[in-house]
């Protein structure tokens, strides 16, 4: 996703000039709060991040922002005691997206 975003689909709205922007949000909110990763199918994504001071609003404005410019995902925000979740979903057509997506946020959250 760094330098090189050719798994983003043509769908993506958001203008190409601001996109490595963008991921770098996601990975630096991966980095310092992904606590879990879980897949119930290959359309879906579970993250939980650790909650803290503003979290929640970080992650919702992220998932809105996102899904504002990609519709074909869907994000869903659940608060919980120390935890943020954050669910994924996307169409078949996506499914390889999410799957490097996936990749992309499993490597930031070991780091």
């Amino acid at each position: 996703m760094s330098s090189d975003l050719e798994w983003v689909p043509q769908s993506c709205t958001l203008p190409t000039e601001e996109r490595p922007l963008r991921v770098a949000e996601w990975d630096e909110l991966f980095t310092e709060r992904l606590t879990a990763l879980s897949r119930s199918g290959p359309m879906r994504l579970h993250l939980d991040l650790a909650g803290g001071p503003g979290i929640e609003e970080r992650v919702r404005d992220l998932a809105e922002r996102e899904g504002g410019c990609c519709s074909f995902f869907t994000l869903t925000v659940t608060p919980a005691q120390d935890l943020i979740g954050l669910d994924i979903a996307v169409d078949q057509q996506h499914a390889a997206v999410l799957e490097a997506l996936a990749t992309r946020t499993s490597a930031q959250g070991q780091r």
